[in-house]
């Protein structure tokens, strides 16, 4: 199937699912991808992010990811001018006022999503938009209290990098109506061809609730001493066949993200394991995020 025949094939099913106009609240890793996927998709996406040099920073970000699927031959230079041109940027969160699906996608800040969420519900003026969030740890009901109508927010978590890993968490709050559950689990699924599962609202979801501990484990045998970066990760590769070792892994999604994710876990369920151990703190306040800066557990020439 050719592209414009994928193209196609995307708006038809997205006229199905009646959602065809797409806000996305931040154009960092994750929301860039995000953006980036629904331009594909043959979707009208406009991203707010919070100034002119925002938006510069994320249209190049957007643009060099293109790029590379082009020369991967995943994409062909025509594909990825069409996305591109499909995406316009704003700094002012009322220009989303049209929009049928928002995914905020923000840094996993709560007081700052929560801001995000109540100035949303105030100037998305349809009320039967979707208010969707990106939190890899946070509640939905937290976020979804902010809103006057709390029915429309859902969670949406995507898997970094977003326009490649073919997961979606939807995550329903308890006030979630259960059309926009299945609203967010069709347009996943029918629209962006994601594979979707559907967690209880609870910290970390259903896969970082697996994965973090882990990650948190590898990262106190570094500290420790234990083992070294390298080995610790080659000996989850070739002793578990695990394609990236625990490290690697930390690195690719972000340590801050990380870090992020263990606070808001340990806050939650009081358990020791889940606080973040000192050195992934210390590279986090050092700047060194991983492969988004260069450098983390390992370093990223280039």
């Amino acid at each position: 199937m050719d592209d414009g025949a994928v193209t196609t094939t995307a708006t038809t099913a997205a006229s199905a699912a009646g959602i065809t106009r797409v806000g996305v609240v931040g154009c960092g890793t994750m929301g860039a991808g995000i953006a980036e996927l629904c331009a594909k998709a043959g979707l009208d996406v406009r991203v707010a992010v919070s100034s002119a040099g925002s938006a510069d920073t994320g249209r190049r970000r957007i643009a060099r990811s293109l790029d590379q699927a082009v020369t991967r031959g995943k994409l062909t230079a025509e594909a990825a001018e069409r996305a591109l041109a499909a995406i316009s940027f704003t700094d002012a969160l009322p220009d989303l006022a049209d929009r049928q699906l928002v995914i905020e996608s923000v840094p996993e800040d709560e007081k700052l999503k929560r801001d995000v969420f109540t100035a949303l519900d105030a100037v998305v003026a349809d009320p039967g938009a979707v208010l969707a969030s990106n939190t890899s740890s946070l509640r939905i009901a937290t976020l979804a209290e902010c809103a006057g109508r709390p029915e429309r927010v859902v969670g949406m978590h995507f898997f970094n990098p977003a326009q490649v890993l073919p997961l979606v968490e939807v995550v329903p709050a308890s006030h979630t109506a259960e059309s926009v559950v299945a609203a967010a689990e069709t347009f996943a699924a029918d629209v962006l061809g994601k594979q979707v599962i559907r967690s209880a609202d609870r910290c970390g979801f259903v896969v970082n609730a697996l994965l973090v501990p882990f990650l948190l484990a590898a990262v106190r045998m570094a500290e420790a001493g234990h083992a070294t970066p390298a080995d610790i990760d080659r000996g989850m590769r070739l002793g578990c066949s695990h394609p990236l070792g625990p490290l690697e892994l930390a690195d690719l999604i972000g340590l801050d993200t990380i870090a992020s994710v263990a606070e808001a876990m340990h806050a939650e369920f009081a358990d020791p394991l889940y606080a973040p151990p000192a050195l992934l703190v210390e590279l986090v306040t050092a700047g060194r995020l991983g492969r988004k800066t260069g450098s983390g557990f390992f370093d990223y020439p280039g």
